[in-house]
């Protein structure tokens, strides 16, 4: 059985009329609960957009889902950070929340890219000195990773076209 934690409680205003809506994680997804066939039920919520909103001169990461019309429809926006209030009741909300959790549409197209993401960021990481960057300055270290990018796809290249010069060997001889 998966692990359902309780994230929040929004009250949302729809036309004339205030909706409450209690919110929960399950596998990493938003969703709400409904008592069907005498069963609790987790229905997890679609998710509508990914969002940064500035604060302070640091991001906030959100995520806007659509609510059923059983809990007044329209969308409720979560927040993908902790805060003081879930470190009070002990909530770790990004263990238990995820951005594009794996029942989102866009789950699969993304980790298939995940491995090779890390593993560039993990050349890149490997060949600072110190673990400090080459350069200062944003647009310096853009710079600096097309040229890493440039120097990876130009290996990579060198040893395609040497593979293909080679005939192959027979291994039954």
């Amino acid at each position: 059985m998966s692990k359902t934690a309780y994230i929040d409680t929004k009250t949302l205003t729809r036309g004339d009329k205030s909706v409450t809506v209690q919110l929960y994680a399950r596998n990493g997804a938003i969703g709400v609960t409904e008592v069907r066939d005498g069963e609790l039920e987790f229905i997890e919520l679609r998710r509508v957009r990914t969002n940064r909103i500035a604060d302070k001169g640091a991001f906030r990461w959100y995520n806007d889902y659509a609510l059923p019309e059983s809990h007044g429809g329209g969308t409720v926006s979560v927040r993908l950070h902790g805060d003081k209030s879930d470190r009070a009741r002990r909530l770790n909300r990004t263990e238990n929340v995820r951005p594009i959790p794996p029942g989102d549409p866009d789950f699969q197209r993304l980790f298939r890219i995940r491995n090779d993401a890390e593993s560039i960021n993990r050349g890149i990481e490997d060949s600072l000195y110190i673990g400090r960057a080459h350069s200062v300055g944003s647009k310096r270290q853009l710079l600096n990773l097309l040229g890493y990018a440039l120097m990876v796809n130009g290996i990579a290249t060198l040893h395609h076209r040497r593979r293909l010069e080679q005939p192959p060997t027979d291994l039954a001889a």
